[in-house]
């Protein structure tokens, strides 16, 4: 017998929260459902082999016990339920109870037994960061995540703690991300880590914006960030990550400052005759104070001027335009540095105070003459 009481709020979220690690088809049932652990405290967990999320709700347990219910219809009863406190009441049979103010669902459950256990992860590293500053620095790291699964080690993020800083780079193949922060830590040593992309979209989502801290502990094979009152546990990544010190090029004799919004504007007008089927490099000449932007396909042709402050001497680059907006659209700052130097040299972007918090580089798409 299972019996406890909680506000439909909190169950709610937590449901939300842990189904998302929920696996979608399993061949394993019970992993299709979500893991009820009542005790001194009532914890929720989902979990696809890959990625766990559990989660500590507030309910005053009457009766401990775990149960396995089905993350879809359990989530949508307590969705549908009135704002009130919902009673959660399961016998031996597995047959469930819920009711709520006049309403009231019967669900039958799954045996615990069947779930297969969160990986413990060992605390061999661990390190503490604002959420709001991981949230932020996921975001603008994971666009250049690879989905291409030849490299699995390049469809995650590689984490450099240092002593005074942490490094998040993404790369693809086309580009590459790389976000810095500093962190208020002197011991515990430097240590590295590659975290699953799909991991850390969900790490993304459970950081809120705030002054709170989240813990990220790096075990043997395993990771674990914990948030408030919910762990994330996901795999580590093996692999060789590309060294991507010496990938970067910065002896680049073009320098040129650009206003981030009026360039990712210009690049936008100039995509409008790109397409899935009509592709096309967007060709840039980067001339004294400007650069002229045009795409042309079988769709039309476009073209646009965007100002900037310094010299291009002419040099005309093509690049692909989602790349090239997209790591303008995640710089974290309204004016950046775009350092060039031939039309096959990537094109590095920095912030153009000087401060590098962050560094986005983009290959050169070749031009037809």
């Amino acid at each position: 017998m299972i019996k406890f009481s909680c506000e439909k709020v909190f169950l709610q979220n937590a449901i939300a929260v842990t189904s998302r690690a929920v696996a979608q088809k399993s061949s394993i049932p019970a992993l299709e459902g979500l893991l009820i652990h009542a005790d001194q405290q009532l914890t929720i967990s989902g979990y696809n082999m890959q990625t766990g999320i559990r989660t500590i709700v507030d309910a005053q347990v009457q009766s401990p016990g775990r149960i396995v219910l089905s993350a879809r219809l359990f989530g949508e009863m307590i969705r549908k339920m009135p704002d009130d406190v919902i009673v959660f009441a399961a016998d031996e049979n597995l047959s469930v109870h819920l009711t709520c103010g006049d309403a009231s669902f019967e669900i039958l459950g799954l045996s615990a037994d069947d779930y297969p256990e969160l990986p413990e992860v060992d605390d061999q590293f661990s390190v503490d960061i604002r959420q709001g500053t991981l949230k932020a620095m996921i975001n603008q790291t994971s666009f250049a995540v690879s989905t291409n699964e030849s490299r699995p080690v390049h469809t995650g993020s590689l984490f450099e703690v240092g002593d005074q800083d942490l490094t998040v780079v993404s790369v693809d193949g086309f580009r590459l991300a790389l976000r810095r922060e500093p962190l208020d830590r002197a011991e515990g040593g430097a240590f590295k880590f590659v975290a699953p992309g799909s991991a850390l979209n969900e790490v993304e989502k459970i950081c809120e914006d705030s002054d709170e801290k989240v813990t990220i502990i790096q075990g043997k094979r395993h990771l674990l960030f914990e948030a408030g009152a919910t762990q994330l546990i996901c795999r580590r990544l093996e692999g060789d990550f590309l060294d991507y010190k010496n990938a970067i090029p910065r002896n680049n004799p073009i320098r040129l400052t650009v206003d981030t919004k009026t360039m990712l504007g210009s690049l936008d007008r100039v995509s409008v005759v790109i397409s899935e089927k009509l592709k096309s490099p967007v060709r840039c000449v980067f001339e004294n104070g400007r650069v002229l932007l045009s795409a042309k396909t079988g769709a039309g042709e476009a073209k646009d001027i965007c100002p900037l402050d310094g010299d291009g001497n002419g040099l005309e680059i093509g690049f692909n335009n989602r790349y090239l907006m997209d790591a303008l659209r995640y710089a974290p700052a309204d004016s950046v540095t775009l350092e060039l130097n031939t039309s096959i040299s990537p094109a590095v972007i920095v912030p153009a105070d000087g401060e590098e918090s962050f560094l986005y580089m983009v290959l050169p798409v070749r031009l037809k003459a």
